[in-house]
């Protein structure tokens, strides 16, 4: 059994363009594991090496691998940091024990790195800071140390190390703590000297700072600081190591992905600072029929097994992969666990270690691994897994909805059944993705986190199902409904020379409250229509109303009273009274003011304070009634009900007017009158259609 004390197990987060894939690139190089420094921009990537990242040349999925240093065995999860994307970073994060988080010496932080940071937040994962690039023209160390720490106030960013020079003569970084230079030659190596003499006051400055800092989250060592005693350095480095596992203290390092500055002293400082899975402590979950039956599992190899699905794959020739974080216990190949969550006992074959685009046959894989077996059947993302003898349900991550919208349909006839099954399939392998049919307009629609969400997922589906899908704008499930009373008659009679048909109805029509539905009396007296044809007369006015009177919409929100009528000795069937009751409807539809019914949704708006606004005005030009706001940390929440044939175009104007810092969720909510030029456009749209019939 491996050392577990030995094992790291991180994540590396950023916006996209920041240089994670190239800085774990240079892991892989500097380590040993790879014989060239991959490149995404030259498509040589170990990391990213789906064909629809490497045309965009940026990460899209999370990839997985794992490294050597100085005796410690480090798992990394390459995460993706588009917008469209950050689902799969939220739902993998769940697997690490730690973050490192990389920040352009340029660019500095965007938003997707708020956001990474804020799901790392919400896990308590202790972070690392990396300022990234300094290598790049304009490189700003100091004034990207400035801007995270406004972005970010906890864990505190504190750097451990300085650079020595920015742009082209960034050369590497020197140690706070040690007051040590580490200079970098072109293949990584460092040589280690004294402080440069121009850097002395600045050296003093920050390291008092980080000692201060340092001394803060430690009682006795504040109580020695205050007291003007000499801290000493291994009372530093152990308070500091506690600090960041405690989420007190996130350091800041300076480095350059592409020229392999200051990448050892930052792998020391992961190997060192972040917890191994003993370190992080027991991990959380509950039984599976009660979520306030807390559980917990020890990352002890000898305990019993249980890990968390962090990620699927779904490939039309080698199968389902199923990839999967070990909590505890200890799994080896040709073996079985239970799947918790659905409660399905599940066999595997091979074990495999990820290695980038590639996989790995081991033996074994214990607490602090993430590995991968094959051809499940009944495992999916996000679920938990289990020594049979000691099930238990581990938190994970709920899936983000969904914010765009399609109708989907094969771009070659017949092709249909090729296309919604290969969506399905990549259903499997991206939660976020999600197919379902309009009963109403009779469309299949696709939804997901954006167009490029869309966009790459219809790539995937021609790369590897060779099928072609065409995107329309989804069409509005309207309703009609009327706004006053009438009392009409429906006859049908029909005389051919032999049997004929004789139904006769009269029905009284009114509207009901909104969400009210359909109600039929029957106030026949009399037997003046028999009992067996009143079911008919209701079929028919039901079937009346499914198609529509006016726009071929359902209609809703009415009360038919059936209250006379006569029939035919001979004549009468229930196929007659069911037209007669289809006719008496149409017919008093028309005279009972039908109007059209629109579907409002119940938007939630999350935006920053600067944007609301503009993002309010927004709202209201899209007719919406606002309902309320809310303060929630930096970031406001506005609550509207929009008509959502306003929202089908909603994301890239919040994205727009937030810069990217907006998010939103919307649900149905009720359907309400249509404005007049609403409802002359759907009727008008729908009369060449009902003539052409």
């Amino acid at each position: 059994m491996k050392d577990v004390s030995k094992q790291r197990t991180i994540a590396l987060i950023a916006h996209g363009g920041a240089g994670k894939t190239s800085l774990a690139e240079a892991f892989l190089f500097l380590t040993k594991v790879s014989t060239r420094l991959g490149s995404v921009a030259e498509s040589t990537s170990v990391l990213d090496y789906e064909p629809e990242e490497i045309k965009r040349k940026n990460s899209l999925g999370s990839s997985f691998h794992y490294f050597p240093w100085k005796k410690h065995q480090v798992t990394f999860v390459d995460t993706p940091g588009g917008e469209n994307f950050l689902n799969d970073t939220r739902t993998v994060l769940y697997g690490v024990d730690s973050a490192v988080v990389l920040v352009d010496a340029v660019d500095m932080v965007k938003v997707s790195t708020e956001k990474g940071w804020a799901f790392a937040d919400s896990l308590k994962l202790p972070r690392l800071v990396v300022i990234n690039k300094m290598d790049r023209e304009r490189a700003d160390f100091y004034k990207t140390l400035e801007n995270i720490t406004e972005s970010f106030t906890s864990p505190k960013a504190v750097p451990v190390a300085l650079p020595i020079g920015a742009e082209d003569k960034f050369s590497g970084l020197v140690d706070l703590l040690r007051q040590k230079a580490h200079v970098y030659d072109q293949t990584g190596k460092a040589t280690e000297g004294p402080v440069p003499a121009g850097m002395l006051e600045l050296v003093s400055e920050h390291r008092g700072k980080l000692v201060e800092a340092i001394a803060e989250t430690d009682d006795a060592l504040l109580d020695k600081y205050f007291e003007e005693q000499e801290l000493t350095l291994e009372e530093l480095e152990a308070a500091l190591k506690a600090a960041v596992q405690q989420g007190k203290i996130a350091p800041v390092v300076p480095a350059s992905g592409l020229k392999l500055s200051g990448l050892g002293y930052l792998l020391d400082q992961i190997v060192a600072l972040l917890p191994s899975p003993q370190e992080r402590g027991q991990v959380l979950g509950h039984k599976a029929d009660d979520e306030e039956a807390i559980l917990d599992r020890e990352p002890d190899p000898a305990a019993p097994f249980g890990g968390l699905v962090i990620k699927t794959v779904v490939d039309p020739f080698a199968g389902q992969l199923t990839v999967f974080r070990v909590f505890s216990g200890t799994v080896t190949p040709d073996g079985g666990f239970l799947n918790v969550t659905r409660g399905q006992k599940e066999r595997y074959g091979q074990l495999f270690a990820l290695e980038g685009k590639g996989q790995k046959p081991i033996e074994e894989a214990g607490p602090g691994d993430i590995v991968a077996v094959a051809k499940l059947k009944n495992t999916l993302t996000s679920d938990s897994l289990s020594d049979e003898t000691a099930p238990v349900v581990f938190w994970a991550s709920q899936p983000m909805d969904p914010v765009v919208h399609f109708a989907v349909e094969a771009k070659a006839k017949g092709d249909e059944e090729k296309v919604f099954a290969a969506i399905n399939k990549m259903t499997l392998e991206d939660v976020t993705l999600r197919l379902a049919r309009n009963n109403q307009t009779k469309e299949m629609i696709v939804s997901g986190m954006g167009q490029i969400h869309i966009d790459v997922t219809l790539e995937k589906i021609k790369r590897k199902y060779n099928v072609d899908v065409v995107l329309k704008t989804p069409k509005v499930a309207f309703k009609e409904t009327i706004k006053s009373r009438a009392k009409v008659q429906g006859k049908y009679k029909k005389q051919t020379g032999g049997k004929g048909q004789y139904g006769d109805a009269v029905i009284e029509l009114e509207p009901l409250p909104r969400g009210e539905g359909f109600i039929f009396e029957d106030k026949i007296v009399g037997g003046v229509i028999p009992r067996q044809y009143i079911p008919a007369v209701e079929k028919g006015i039901v079937e009346a109303m499914a198609g529509g009177v006016v726009s071929g919409n359902p209609v809703v929100d009415c009360k038919v009273a059936l209250v006379f009528g006569s029939y035919h000795d001979v004549d009468s069937s229930e196929m007659a009274f069911k037209i007669a009751g289809s006719m008496a409807f149409k017919k008093a539809f028309l005279e009972c003011q039908p109007t059209i019914l629109e579907p409002v949704a119940l938007l939630t708006a999350t935006v920053p304070e600067d944007a609301m606004g503009d993002v309010m005005g927004d709202i209201s030009s899209r007719r919406g009634k606002l309902l309320g706001t809310e303060s929630r940390g930096k970031m406001q929440i506005i609550s509207a009900h929009v008509p959502q044939m306003e929202l089908l175009t909603y994301s890239p104007s919040l994205t727009s007017m937030t810069g990217g810092r907006g998010s939103f969720t919307m649900e149905f909510a009720h359907y309400d009158e249509a404005p007049v030029q609403i409802k002359d456009k759907v009727i008008s749209e729908y009369k060449p259609q009902e003539e052409k019939e």
